[in-house]
């Protein structure tokens, strides 16, 4: 299901512009962004910041409907202890910075990933957060979190498994609708669009179930300077795809000419 522009508007999509309702985005490159002008990794985190701002911000005037963003891998905790030290923090002074326009501009917050590893008062904050903004609509931001797409699948099975032992389900039962539905991003459509920065071309443990489907979008761009216009160009880049599901092109066009 995807939304559609109207008209044509400032940032450039063409009249009747199909939107993706779930785009997901691997935010890459801020230490590198960071290295390349001599400065400390952290600089680059903390300029990721005005980008996450203003993608977010696009997604919601164009009609995006989910937008989630890997904000910190379960791989990350293997980093130095002083930087995923100043990344927590810095990911509790940029919410409590944002919270109120978010709340302003009717977008509601999530979290997917482990939750319990994070520090607690990093949690106090994202609950906090996410109770806020639970009645907003307008666009849902999802912030992977301690998430690995394998942790996520090991974590489904697990309670697949048990709920099974229970009773509750049987094998016959199990099927890709109900699989997904044991998934952190259970009652979210899939992203049709998976974007990466910084060039690099593989999916990094991200969302490895949802996007079996996913239109893939590399930018040489590193995140810190990734922009509305790189965003833009990567939806029109998506709506130039025949996106097939393993049908050829004579079905889908005979399916269009029905509808």
């Amino acid at each position: 299901m995807k939304s559609e522009i109207a008209e044509q508007d400032s940032y450039g999509l063409p009249q009747g512009a199909v939107i993706p309702e779930h785009i997901a985005i691997i935010m890459d490159g801020n230490g590198r962004w960071a290295k390349s002008k001599g400065l400390p990794r952290i600089a680059g985190h903390r300029a990721g910041v005005d980008s996450v701002r203003e993608i977010v911000e696009v997604a919601a005037e164009i009609g995006v409907k989910y937008l989630t963003l890997y904000t910190f891998s379960t791989e990350n905790w293997k980093r130095p202890k002083d930087e995923v030290s100043t990344l927590m923090t810095l990911l509790v002074r940029t919410l409590r910075k944002e919270i109120n326009e978010l709340h302003k501009n009717n977008v509601r917050l999530n979290t997917i990933g482990d939750f319990n590893m994070l520090p607690e008062k990093v949690q106090e904050e994202f609950s906090d957060a996410i109770e806020r903004t639970a009645g907003n609509s307008r666009l849902n931001l999802n912030l992977a979190l301690s998430y690995s797409g394998r942790w996520e699948i090991i974590e489904a099975v697990r309670k697949i498994a048990s709920d099974a032992s229970s009773g509750i389900i049987t094998p016959g039962q199990i099927s890709d609708e109900l699989f997904s539905s044991y998934l952190t991003t259970k009652g979210m459509p899939d992203p049709e669009l998976l974007i990466r920065t910084s060039g690099e071309f593989r999916v990094s443990n991200f969302l490895l179930w949802q996007i079996a489907y996913s239109e893939i979008y590399i930018c040489n761009t590193y995140w810190p300077e990734f922009r509305k216009k790189n965003f833009i160009e990567a939806i029109l880049d998506f709506q130039k795809r025949e996106r097939r599901f393993g049908k050829v092109s004579e079905q889908l066009q005979k399916e269009i000419k029905r509808n």
